[in-house]
């Protein structure tokens, strides 16, 4: 490192629940003042002597989360709109907005410290809970989705949904998916909704087992806003975002999701492919070829 350089704040986020944790925090301490690292950690992680606490995303030039899909998006969260890169180290099954597997972490930070990485801008969305005079009652970033869901009944829920002051149908469902590319190919692909290059921008709506045959999931421009409401909500009616937080639907209230204004940067290094990854995580490509 130059003499004089400023070093690469970088935070770090993960998941006390994988059991690689504590063995990748040890190899990050170890590296990260050879790399230039500076290094901010979240609370809930194990502390070590001379640690700095991650308080304000403004500390950070990057983040690096430890865990699967979930602690990623629960970074996200953590960097409430500030744009700085996220590169995501898979400890779990999936893994499928991470970059790299745990076995790689030193090779990954390495390359990452010189700069041999792109990174890719992912929409968000912004969802409101309008309470019935139209004012927020509370309100959330997403990177993957934000999902209405019944509880613990059985019967379906009947769901207006519109873009703008349009109507786009009205759903008896089990609920509704509003996604972004990104999240494309969680919750709204298990729904039946389409697959979507992640960089793309648009808004994705998928009914949750509607019941009708004349009901299809829908792509609308980035620009949309897109409203849910219910005459008839029960106890149960939940609205959670990217499947970690949310809320209670009240009677009488409007779900409102648009575009949010800031990104999500994604960290890939070169070599990584987005149908690669779709065939490598959720068995993409078809029938293969016989020999």
């Amino acid at each position: 490192m130059t003499e004089g350089k400023r070093r690469t704040r970088l935070g770090v986020v993960g998941n006390p629940g994988y059991a690689e944790l504590p063995a990748a925090l040890s190899a990050l301490r170890e590296l990260a003042p050879g790399l230039g690292l500076e290094l901010f950690m979240d609370p809930v992680l194990p502390a070590a002597p001379g640690d700095t606490r991650l308080d304000d995303p403004e500390q950070l030039d990057a983040l690096l989360t430890l865990g699967g899909d979930g602690t990623l998006l629960r970074g996200a969260r953590v960097l409430q709109g500030h744009e700085v890169p996220i590169l995501g180290v898979n400890m779990g099954r999936l893994g499928f907005l991470t970059c790299c597997p745990a076995d790689q972490l030193a090779h990954s930070l390495m390359r990452f410290a010189r700069g041999d990485f792109a990174v890719e801008s992912r929409m968000q969305l912004r969802a409101a809970m309008l309470n019935p005079e139209g004012k927020e009652r509370e309100s959330w970033m997403a990177l993957n989705d934000v999902a209405v869901h019944k509880g613990g009944f059985a019967r379906v829920v009947p769901l207006r949904v519109m873009a703008g002051d349009e109507p786009i149908a009205s759903y008896s469902a089990d609920g509704v998916v509003i996604a972004t590319p990104t999240g494309s190919t969680a919750y709204s692909l298990s729904a039946g909704g389409p697959v979507v290059v992640p960089t793309l921008e648009m808004i994705i709506v998928t009914p949750v087992s509607p019941h009708t045959l004349g009901i299809r999931p829908v792509v609308l421009p980035p620009t949309a806003t897109i409203s849910v409401q219910s005459d008839d909500v029960p106890e149960e009616l939940m609205i959670t975002v990217d499947g970690q937080v949310g809320t209670t639907f009240r009677p009488g209230e409007t779900l409102s999701v648009s575009r949010a204004p800031t990104y999500i940067k994604i960290v890939r290094f070169p070599g990584s492919s987005f149908f690669a990854t779709l065939g490598q995580k959720l068995g993409w490509g078809g029938i293969p070829e016989r020999d």
